[in-house]
């Protein structure tokens, strides 16, 4: 994500939508604060320097995120000043995909077309509030995450299965960068889990990011075995781990 934003806007914390943080240099230490804050790069000394600067004003960020070698130290850190969180997800096998998926990708899942967002948003909540635990329409009504479901559609990024004007599966690529394309939002019409469709679907997205010369990624919940097994199925492989801390 971090990537993507630079290679787009370079350090214009106007398209960058955040602020890099830095101790001595961004080769060893670097870490993103904007919706998310996500440390990237630096040792104990580091994360008490970026821990330090996040708490001098209101805090701005959702989540922490990031692998968790980094993320869990500076949320330790984080922690005596914003109290509990609301969740704290410590293991999530962090995943990539850098060839054509080993089983037959779903050849109905395509690109959501501008005029189809309605429809689409009914899963994008759905999603949405089933894996956070919120609805993302709360605060503003849900204007400003229809503003980023609209954005994935308008850039090509938003993927979908329709069956009857309804969305039976959905992915998106959340972010693009030069070298990878994370895949995010992946999720199944409830009447229609265990057929297949969530497999098959993310095969397809996950062909277009790799075809494209990218490394397809994404990050599952230790705990959702049905979707690591699924990923697997599809050729994925874990080269990292992740933990996400949830805020209120």
């Amino acid at each position: 994500m971090v990537a993507a934003r630079l290679q787009e806007f370079g350090l214009d914390p106007r398209g960058v939508y955040g602020e890099l943080w830095s101790r001595g240099g961004p080769g060893e230490s670097l870490c993103f604060s904007g919706a998310n804050l996500v440390p990237l790069r630096g040792g104990r000394e580091d994360l008490k320097a970026f821990a330090e600067r996040a708490v001098k004003g209101p805090r701005l960020c959702s989540s922490v995120v990031g692998r968790r070698e980094l993320a869990l130290p500076l949320w330790e850190l984080l922690s005596e000043h914003w109290g509990p969180p609301r969740e704290l997800r410590a293991d999530q096998p962090l995943l990539a995909l850098e060839r054509p998926a080993s089983i037959a990708p779903d050849l109905r899942v395509r690109r959501v077309r501008p005029e189809e967002i309605d429809r689409y948003m009914v899963a994008a909540v759905a999603m949405f509030t089933e894996e956070i635990g919120i609805d993302p329409r709360s605060g503003d009504g849900g204007r400003s995450y229809r503003r980023r479901v609209s954005g994935l559609i308008e850039s090509g990024r938003a993927w979908a299965r329709f069956e009857d004007g309804e969305v039976i599966f959905k992915a998106e690529v959340g972010a693009l960068s030069r070298r990878t394309g994370q895949i995010q939002g992946v999720w199944v019409h409830p009447d229609r889990r265990g057929q297949g469709y969530g497999t098959a679907g993310t095969a397809s997205v996950a062909n277009v990011v790799v075809s494209s010369g990218r490394t397809a990624s994404l990050y599952v919940n230790c705990y959702n075995e049905v979707a690591r097994r699924a990923y697997q199925k599809i050729g994925f492989r874990q080269i990292a781990t992740f933990a996400t801390v949830l805020l209120d």
